[in-house]
């Protein structure tokens, strides 16, 4: 298994707006490359407080009323890691699958081989051909004292 590029795209959120038709103002393009650059999911209130250390005139609604915008255009992708609050990142150039960590809620991008030729086996068994997935292995260290008996 190995983790993805994390290389950000800044401009590559822009981009896709602009070839949507969206019209950008300063305050979605604030939001827009905050999210881009972020090398976490976060929330929407964590991405407000990134982009209110840039701009502080950006509100929390204008920052929910974008991410919408954003994922209703395909732009961004909603998770929902459990916990209660959907987490954001821009669509990604190569498929990869999450790891949540449950004790710190830190999320783990991998991509497997193994793992996407057996979903596609799985599905080929059943009588049908995969067109789409998400995976995400929910696990706490295995170090972690609270699962030892």
């Amino acid at each position: 298994m190995t983790a993805p590029k994390t290389e950000p795209k800044t401009n590559f959120i822009e981009a896709q707006c602009a070839a949507k038709g969206m019209r950008m103002t300063e305050q979605r393009r604030v939001i827009a490359r905050v999210i881009a650059g972020a090398a976490d999911h976060p929330d929407v209130e964590e991405l407000y407080r990134r982009c209110a250390e840039i701009d502080e005139r950006i509100s929390i609604s204008t920052v929910y009323r974008t991410v919408k915008l954003f994922e209703d255009a395909g732009i961004i992708e909603r998770h929902d890691f459990r916990e209660g609050r959907a987490r954001y990142e821009q669509i990604p150039d190569a498929h990869h699958d999450h790891l949540i960590n449950l004790r710190t809620g830190e999320v783990i991008e991998f991509q497997s081989e193994e793992i996407e030729r057996l979903q596609a086996e799985v599905a080929r068994k059943l009588g049908y051909r995969l067109v789409e997935h998400r995976l995400e292995l929910y696990a706490v260290p295995l170090d972690d004292s609270k699962t030892k008996r």
